[in-house]
């Protein structure tokens, strides 16, 4: 397939060098800086003919390049990779092109890794018939798993996504910073961090919770919070709002008035 890319950031520079890895060609390149270092640069007034264009700009930008692209839309399957955004922004463009949405369920902190990484991760997708097709087709190209994600239950979609990948990041920095705090390596958790996910994905999330607030022990829990609060205010904070919401998981949000 021949690609356009609206967008030379860590989302667009992804895909770019995957798409290229797995033999498409990456045909133009809309950069704000004017560089891209993954194909050719072209405007928005002057595209080359592509099957698939490709929007990888942040979602509050989407909107924007609508407008650029409105007044002569191309001729070619246009999409964004936004999993917030709904599909229909793109819909003054559908006269001419078919269009849709290619959302990459994974992590993508920058071109070299994010591109390595789009394997074997999974895809939402949604359009028209042609869209959704050649998407689905792109994605399958990339290793990927594509499923359907339609417009209605993007803002769920997106919540339960960014919990999955950010929520975890603030539980392990605070874990980082207490045992930092101890003068221990945080990897010595990594053995158990990752049995816990396997965890969560076999049995699910409620009969993989484990520790002091799953069991109610709330001397232990308040003896935590006392030495999360002496390595700094701003750990202390963070676990105490962790451990709510792991009380709430655990149906013992009632006993946190105890922890006081």
């Amino acid at each position: 397939m021949r690609l356009n890319i609206i967008g030379a950031g860590r989302a667009g520079g992804s895909i770019a060098l995957a798409s290229r890895a797995a033999g498409h060609e990456v045909v133009g390149v809309v950069s704000r800086t004017g560089k891209t270092g993954f194909g050719p640069p072209a405007s928005y007034s002057d595209l080359p003919e592509a099957d698939l264009l490709l929007i990888c700009v942040p979602d509050d930008q989407i909107e924007a390049v609508v407008d650029d692209l409105a007044g002569s839309p191309p001729d070619q399957v246009i999409a964004h990779v936004s999993g917030f955004v709904p599909t229909t922004v793109l819909s003054r463009l559908a006269s001419v092109s078919s269009v849709g949405g290619f959302h990459p369920l994974q992590t993508l902190p920058d071109p070299v890794v994010g591109s390595a990484s789009l394997a074997g991760a999974f895809v939402g997708i949604e359009g028209d018939e042609l869209a959704f097709d050649t998407l689905t087709h792109f994605g399958l190209s990339l290793g990927m798993q594509p499923f359907r994600l339609s417009d209605q239950v993007r803002p769920l979609y997106h919540a339960a996504a960014a919990a999955a990948a950010n929520f975890v990041v603030t539980a392990l920095a605070t874990s980082a910073d207490l045992l930092d705090a101890a003068e221990i390596d945080s990897g010595v958790t990594r053995p158990l961090v990752d049995q816990v996910v396997r965890n969560v994905f076999e049995v699910g999330a409620r009969a993989a919770l484990t520790g002091p607030i799953a069991r109610g022990d709330t001397e232990t829990v308040v003896g935590h919070l006392v030495a999360a609060h002496q390595v700094s205010d701003s750990v202390g904070q963070q676990f105490r709002l962790l451990a709510e919401a792991t009380a709430i998981l655990a149906g013992r949000y009632s006993e946190v008035e105890n922890w006081m």
